[in-house]
């Protein structure tokens, strides 16, 4: 795992679209996952399910992936899409069939998981085609919000390191605060 995961006791915060849609909206990370009704996605980070949710209308199944499963019984008692799972598990070790993800997403959380380990098993479960949709914070970034500055990856370091996986970059954008970058496999 990389550094630090959100505190569970303040999962309430994560449910505040003001400022959740701040640093990424919907149609955008809709536009770089880019998913089709009858996908396969995973929310790698999944929290209280706040993005899962904009995704979930747009594929056939999506994987609710957090560590905490106190996040799970958050999203839970918000209720959850009848085509959301969550799970239960880091990403270094994901319980899921070689190719069987059409795409994946990390919303703010790359830097929870950031490791070759966990992108390993990303490239692992993503099918031929699949998709990878990125936003994270930046380590270009101002360090107002989120985490500290030095827990923070820039777009070109995540970039350099899904080449070495094996994936294309296809888009890789920095933001005052944020980064977004969008990789498929090669």
């Amino acid at each position: 795992m990389g550094h630090h995961t959100f505190d569970a006791d303040r999962a309430d915060k994560l449910e505040d679209a003001g400022r959740r849609y701040r640093y990424v909206s919907g149609e955008e990370l809709l536009w770089a996952l880019a998913p089709d009704p009858d996908d396969t996605v995973a929310d790698l980070g999944s929290g209280t399910g706040f993005f899962t949710d904009v995704v979930a209308p747009h594929a056939d199944t999506i994987y609710a992936v957090d560590i905490q499963a106190a996040m799970h019984d958050h999203y839970a008692e918000k209720g959850l899409p009848d085509n959301v799972e969550p799970v239960t598990t880091g990403i270094e070790e994901l319980p899921f069939e070689d190719g069987s993800i059409d795409g994946a997403f990390s919303t703010m959380t790359y830097h929870e998981f950031a490791s070759d380990d966990a992108l390993g098993e990303i490239q692992r479960v993503l099918t031929d085609s699949g998709r990878l949709a990125i936003v994270d914070w930046s380590g270009e970034g101002l360090g107002e919000h989120g985490p500290p500055l030095d827990e923070r990856y820039t777009v070109e370091t995540v970039s350099e390191k899904l080449r070495e996986r094996g994936f294309t970059i296809e888009h890789a954008f920095t933001r005052p605060e944020t980064f977004l970058l969008v990789a498929t496999i090669e």
